[in-house]
């Protein structure tokens, strides 16, 4: 709807009505008087020019300017929030209480009790280790004396020829020695007076035993220490018969007869020595 333009002397007339309107208004507020003043007349005003109208400006007729088009928003897609994981509350650890130091005397009183149970679990494990290597041999040393030992007899057998005939078998063995059992089953002899028989000839010294362990049990080998002299080895001696026997000594040099330097004594041995072999 185009809206209709007043004219300039309404507008003028309608302003004064509005005027004098505001004027009757605050009158009307302001408190009367006691003494009224007589109302004298006001000159009335000179008549007013007419007023001329001004040639109306032209208005340009209002053009609405096109409305901007707004972009429709657009929603943002909202962030996705990650759940929030709750975190596992740390554990407390239980407060523990600190050992008390240890004076210096429980110190010493508890080592010598360690060194104590130390000495006594050797001696335990010494024990049963000497248990486990036992033989008959060693329950006989422990029932018989050294004496009855040495004065040992085997019924009906010469004690020197046997003792001469144990030490020849078994220096024949030389360092590797024989076990007992073996020489008891060739000597015929039962294992009770074979043991005892070992044991005469180890106190007089001619041979030693040796404590062994044979096909899971522990028994003797025994070791010639004093092979027994054979009168057979010397019958063919060169020194019985030698013209210079008497002169023959280990400290003269040569040309003087000296064993060290004899070609008989040397042949003697090589002749003995391959009869030993066949």
């Amino acid at each position: 709807m185009a809206k209709k333009e007043i004219d300039p002397e309404t507008a003028n007339e309608i302003k004064k009505e509005l005027a004098e309107l505001r004027a009757q208004l605050e009158s009307q507020k302001k408190p009367k008087k006691k003494t009224t003043k007589p109302k004298v007349e006001k000159p009335k005003k000179k008549t007013t020019k007419p007023k001329v109208e001004k040639p109306k400006k032209k208005t340009k007729p209002k053009v609405e300017k096109p409305k901007k088009k707004t972009k429709p928003k657009v929603e943002k897609p909202k962030k996705k929030t990650k759940p929030k994981v709750e975190k596992p509350k740390k554990k407390t650890k239980p407060k523990v209480e600190k050992p008390k130091k240890p004076t210096k005397a429980e110190l010493a009183k508890a080592k010598k009790e360690a060194k104590i149970a130390k000495e006594k679990a050797e001696a335990e494990a010494k024990a049963k280790e000497e248990a486990a290597k036992r033989t008959p041999e060693d329950e006989l040393e422990e029932q018989f004396s050294d004496e009855q030992i040495r004065n040992f007899q085997i019924e009906k057998m010469d004690m020197d020829k046997l003792t001469n005939k144990v030490c020849e078998i078994i220096a024949v063995f030389e360092e590797k020695g024989m076990l007992q059992s073996d020489l008891w089953k060739k000597l015929k002899l039962n294992s009770r007076d074979g043991s005892r028989l070992a044991l005469r000839l180890e106190r007089r010294g001619l041979i030693s035993r040796e404590k062994i362990l044979q096909k899971g049990r522990w028994t003797y080998k025994l070791i010639i220490e004093q092979a027994p002299i054979k009168l057979e080895s010397l019958v063919n001696s060169p020194c019985l018969t030698c013209p210079v026997e008497q002169k023959c000594d280990f400290e003269n040099a040569y040309p003087e007869p000296s064993p060290l330097h004899c070609q008989l004594i040397e042949d003697w041995v090589t002749v003995e020595f391959s009869k030993k072999k066949k």
